[in-house]
């Protein structure tokens, strides 16, 4: 194998500089970088590898926002008598570029594009006498609420639990916000959150 040193290499006035030809492998070193490059339709400013294909064709995104928190003990009388409450999630399964925050139940998009996002809450305490409630996921741009009876889906005596979820793909700006709300009307505010409830989301475009 031969070695050429040079701190510029130029093609000829009007004509393509090419490195290799079919068949050929051109390799650059660990610890080489390259400035200068313009990539067509990829954007290469990671710090680590953004994207991973394995021999199999497999590809993995390990920099991708991405995570999943859930609620590991009931919030007592949280609601009832028309309170909004914001869930609190406090547990995280994972969260892949640390964007959840497990205090405020709050997601924070660190750059703007497309986000996958889903919850349930599961609530008990109510009666038949809770008619109306109101399930909300929402971010900075738009809130997505959905109304149910939950006197009327709450389970058997065993449980006494009503699951509502929700989910969609919503346009966020870097720093925006999301998080997931509950209110049931009626009553008094005796309504707990249990812990099968979940919030999820990730980048998608």
């Amino acid at each position: 194998m031969s070695t050429i040193q040079a701190n510029l290499i130029e093609p000829s006035s009007g004509t393509t500089l090419t490195l290799g030809a079919s068949g050929d492998t051109v390799t650059l070193p660990s610890g080489v970088s390259m400035s200068g490059f313009n990539s067509v339709g990829i954007d290469d400013n990671a710090v680590a590898n953004a994207i991973t294909i394995d021999s199999s064709g497999a590809v993995t995104k390990p920099l991708t926002p991405a995570f999943f928190a859930k609620n590991t003990s009931t919030r007592m009388n949280v609601t009832g008598n028309a309170v909004l409450y914001t869930v609190i999630f406090d547990t995280e399964l994972f969260d892949q570029n640390a964007d959840y925050d497990t205090s405020t139940g709050q997601f924070t998009a660190p750059v703007s594009g497309r986000y996958f996002l889903q919850a349930q809450v599961s609530t008990d305490g109510q009666t038949t006498t809770n008619t109306d409630a109101t399930f909300q996921l929402n971010t900075s741009n738009q809130s997505e609420d959905t109304y149910y009876n939950p006197g009327n889906m709450e389970g058997t005596a065993a449980t006494g639990q009503v699951s509502i979820n929700n989910s969609g793909i919503f346009d966020m700006d870097a720093n925006d916000t999301a998080n997931v709300k509950v209110r049931v009307n009626q009553g008094t505010q005796i309504i707990n959150v249990m812990v099968n409830s979940f919030f999820s989301g990730v980048l998608v475009a």
